[in-house]
């Protein structure tokens, strides 16, 4: 009769007696199996351990297709296809058109595509596609920005939550005075529900801040032309702040360009682009606030891919992607390792902090 602890002291004994590795392994498949009787299973079968699969296609509806925040979202993709022997197709709209971004959805859902991974900007523009992707059997899930329609999940941070803990840290760079939120595009849903957030949060603290909202537009160069423009017609603003990538970049460029930071500007944002890690660490920013979006196009894969062989009996989970302040003194640690998660680099490496 196998025993567990009578095996588990020979095995650190053989371990640790010097032939160690080789015994060890034969030791382990004497009384059982080991990763090398599962990787031979495997090898007639599909991606790693699976069975066989048909090369599924996993078709991802994004809302600006060419905004730099997207980069490490689609290394992403990339990796978990790569693992699990799927392909993927990267489409929806450069400028936040929602016309667009429904209009590939139903491409996708013609084109029968194997699951849709898409970001639920609008409240009610997608519904109706969802539930047609549903009735023919496409999973559906959100991510980046989510409406609770019947999509199976959202993976993605907490947009109102983040917001309202942006707002708390924008309260204490600036108890009084005038402060500007910039926004790419109002309304939609993956930065709305972000200066909602902050907004709640000034209010709350009762502090005599003055804020107002501006839109900027979902392309860089017009995020800056904006953000430059608000800040040569209200030079008495003592903090600008933004909820989105190229917002947050274009403020720290405003703050560097005209050395605000000499006069007590304070600023801040969203997201870990090369640029505004750049700007974090030569102190022209006070924080930005990293969501992994790495895993925003890592784990819809995944949750398709097991919904799929799974029959949908498992797979889709709410999925957190979380809230990280970044400051100076740790933006550093980015800015030496760069890298696939981030979108600084394209290549494959893993990454040794401190060795």
């Amino acid at each position: 009769m196998y025993d567990e602890g009578t095996q588990r002291g020979f095995s650190r004994r053989m371990a640790l007696a010097g032939g160690g590795a080789a015994m060890l392994t034969a030791a382990l498949a004497a009384c059982g199996k080991s990763s090398e009787d599962d990787g031979a299973a495997a090898s007639d079968g599909g991606a790693g351990n699976f069975p066989k699969t048909p090369e599924y296609n996993f078709v991802f509806v994004n809302h600006v297709t060419t905004n730099p925040f997207f980069v490490p979202t689609q290394y992403g993709i990339e990796d978990a296809s790569a693992l699990l022997s799927t392909k993927f197709q990267w489409t929806g709209s450069k400028t936040a058109d929602v016309g667009e971004m429904v209009s590939a959805m139903n491409t996708a859902i013609a084109g029968k595509a194997d699951g849709i991974a898409v970001c639920l900007v609008d409240t009610k523009a997608f519904n109706g596609p969802t539930d047609k992707a549903l009735a023919a059997g496409i999973p559906v899930i959100s991510y980046n920005a989510d409406s609770p329609n019947n999509r199976l999940a959202y993976i993605g941070q907490d947009l109102f939550q983040s917001g309202v803990e942006m707002g708390k840290r924008i309260v204490e760079l600036v108890p009084s005075g005038k402060v500007v939120l910039f926004i790419a595009t109002p309304g939609s849903l993956n930065i709305q529900p972000r200066i909602d957030g902050a907004i709640q949060a000034i209010k709350d603290s009762g502090k005599p801040i003055e804020y107002k909202s501006i839109a900027t537009g979902a392309e860089l160069n017009e995020e800056l032309s904006r953000v430059d423009a608000y800040y040569l017609g209200n030079k008495d603003v003592k903090g600008m702040f933004a909820v989105d990538a190229g917002s947050t970049q274009s403020v720290g460029q405003v703050i560097q360009k005209y050395k605000l930071r000499d006069k007590g500007m304070k600023g801040g944002g969203y997201d870990t682009l090369p640029k505004t890690l750049e700007l974090l660490q030569a102190d022209q920013l006070d924080f930005t606030i990293d969501q992994q979006p790495y895993l925003q196009g890592f784990f819809p894969v995944m949750q398709l891919f097991l919904t799929k062989i799974s029959g949908n009996l498992t797979g889709p989970a709410e999925m957190n992607t979380g809230l990280k302040f970044v400051t100076k003194d740790d933006a550093g640690s980015y800015s030496a390792n760069p890298s696939r998660f981030e979108g600084s680099t394209k290549d494959q490496k893993v990454i040794r902090r401190g060795a």
